[in-house]
């Protein structure tokens, strides 16, 4: 298994603990963004810039991808293509996405969408606060568990 992190819009505090991890369990994790990212020096850790554009960081982990892997991104979009890859997507407050929920997250992201466009101003997600980050490194915990066994 190796991690993936849609890393343009991942909040620092979930990288940490990505890195923390991955250093931990030896798992080669890439954060893949269109702006240059500071990581830790790690044979485990790496980052790959592509070029600015709609998705493009997007298609990169896509196609790099192989089933299996673990992708932590917030993009449902995303998430439903590494679903349908063989890929497990992890959203940055812990839910894992999945083939029984990834459908009407998606059905969910385009209301809102169609919302936002006829001018109604949904408003944005909450800030992270500490329970997100707890369900998110318990539920990454789970998965390099059961990866490691």
């Amino acid at each position: 298994m190796k991690i993936w992190v849609d890393a343009d819009a991942c909040p620092t505090v979930i990288k940490e603990i990505l890195f923390r991890a991955a250093i931990r369990t030896k798992i080669s994790t890439t954060l893949v963004a269109n702006h240059a990212l500071r990581v830790p020096p790690s044979p485990y850790i790496s980052f790959m810039q592509v070029t600015h554009g709609f998705d493009v960081a997007d298609d990169e982990i896509v196609t790099r991808l192989n089933a299996g892997d673990l992708v932590v991104t917030a993009d449902i979009p995303l998430a439903a293509e590494v679903i349908e890859k063989g890929g497990q997507a992890l959203n940055p407050r812990g839910e894992l996405y999945t083939f029984e929920n990834i459908k009407a997250r998606l059905t969910m992201r385009d209301f809102m969408d169609s919302l936002r466009s006829s001018g109604v101003n949904t408003g944005g997600p909450p800030a992270l606060n500490q329970s997100d980050r707890q369900a998110f490194a318990n539920q990454l915990d789970k998965i390099l568990h059961k990866q490691a066994n």
